[in-house]
C-alpha cells in the first residue's frame, strides 16, 4: 500500500476568504485551486504548491489550532523568514530537528505553521 498526504485543513472564521487570499496566495506564494462546485457552498479556499496543498475552511465557533500544524519544505527558508516578519508575522526559530532548520508562524487567525529545510549530511 502507498500512502501519501493529500492536504491539510486549517480553519478561518466566516468571511475570511480574502485574508487568506492574501496570506497563504500572496506571502507564502501559494496558487489557488478552485473548489469543486458541491464544496463552494461551504465558503473557503483551496491553495497548492508544489505537491503541498492546504484547504482553509470556514469554521462557524472557530478557535484556532496552536499545536497541530501543517510542515511546509520550503527552499528559501531566509526570504519566507524575511516574507513573513515584514508583513507582521512571527518567526520563531526551532532547532530541535537535527538535520533541518525552522522556524514557526502563524496564519492571520493564530493556526500554527512550520516551515523547514532539511540539510542533507
Amino acid at each position: 500500500m502507498s500512502v501519501r498526504l493529500d492536504h491539510v485543513q486549517v480553519s478561518c472564521p466566516p468571511g475570511g476568504e480574502d485574508v487568506a487570499r492574501a496570506f497563504y496566495g500572496e506571502a507564502l506564494g501559494m496558487t489557488e485551486v478552485e473548489k469543486p462546485e458541491l464544496l463552494k457552498g461551504r465558503g473557503g479556499c483551496w491553495f497548492k504548491a508544489s505537491s503541498a496543498e492546504i484547504h482553509v475552511g470556514v469554521e462557524q465557533d472557530f478557535r484556532p489550532a496552536k499545536k497541530a500544524h501543517p510542515a511546509f519544505a520550503v527552499e528559501n527558508l531566509d526570504t519566507l523568514r524575511q516574507t513573513l516578519l515584514r508583513r507582521g508575522y512571527p518567526a520563531v526559530d526551532d532547532e530541535n530537528l537535527p538535520g533541518s532548520r525552522r522556524f514557526y508562524s502563524e496564519d492571520p487567525w493564530g493556526n500554527r505553521l512550520e516551515f523547514v529545510a532539511r540539510h542533507i549530511g
